[in-house]
C-alpha cells in the first residue's frame, strides 16, 4: 500500500495519499498522540491536525525514509511542539476527563480484575517521564525496532535501550508500590 501512496504523491493526488494515510495509519496516530498527552478528546485534535500538516508538508517527503517514518516523525514532532504550548501549560484537565471508563451493566470479575490492571499499567505508563513514555510506546505498542526509534527521535540507539531499561525499571518499581523519583 505504500508504493500507492507513494504513486499518488508522485501524481500530485493529494486527497486520495491523505484518504490512504488516514485509513492506514490514523488509529496510530491517535494512540501515539494520546502516549504523549493521556486525554483521549485532545489527541483527537492532535490527530487532525497531524494529518492536516502532513497534507500541507506532503511535497516535501523526499523518500529518504518509509512514508510511515516520516509521518510518525510529523506526529511525534507534533505533539512534542503542543506539550510546549501555552496552551497546554495553562489549561487544566479534569481527573474526571482524564478517568473517563466504558461502562458495562455486568462484568465478569475477571474482567474487572483485568481492567483495573490495565488502568494502573496505563496511569503509571502515563506517569512516566516523556523520555522514558517515548520509547515504551514506540517499541512496545508501535513494534518499533530500537534502530527504527533511533532513526525517529533522533537519539543514539543505546540511548534508546538505556531509555528501555530504566522506564522498566521504574514501571516495575512503580508497578509494585515502591517510590521512584526522577
Amino acid at each position: 500500500m505504500e508504493e500507492s501512496i507513494t504513486q499518488d504523491i508522485i501524481t500530485n493526488d493529494r486527497d486520495k495519499v491523505l484518504d490512504q494515510l488516514m485509513d492506514k495509519y490514523g488509529n496510530s496516530i491517535l494512540h501515539l498522540a494520546y502516549s504523549y498527552v493521556g486525554n483521549r478528546e485532545i489527541a483527537e485534535d492532535l490527530t487532525q491536525e497531524i494529518f492536516v500538516k502532513c497534507y500541507q508538508k506532503l511535497d516535501q517527503y523526499q523518500k529518504r525514509s518509509s512514508l510511515k517514518s516520516w509521518l510518525w516523525r510529523i506526529a511525534i514532532n507534533h505533539c512534542k511542539d503542543y506539550l510546549k504550548s501555552w496552551h497546554y501549560k495553562h489549561i487544566i484537565i479534569s481527573d474526571e476527563q482524564a478517568k473517563r471508563t466504558s461502562s458495562r451493566e455486568r462484568v465478569v470479575e475477571h474482567e474487572v480484575i483485568q481492567k483495573y490492571e490495565d488502568e494502573q499499567l496505563v496511569h503509571t505508563v502515563m506517569g512516566l517521564p516523556d523520555t522514558y513514555r517515548e520509547v515504551l510506546y514506540l517499541y512496545y505498542f508501535e513494534e518499533l525496532t530500537i534502530k527504527e526509534i533511533s532513526n525517529l527521535i533522533n537519539v543514539n540507539q543505546n540511548t534508546i535501550k538505556t531509555r528501555l531499561k530504566k522506564a522498566k525499571e521504574i514501571l516495575k518499581d512503580r508497578l509494585e508500590g515502591k517510590a521512584w523519583s526522577v
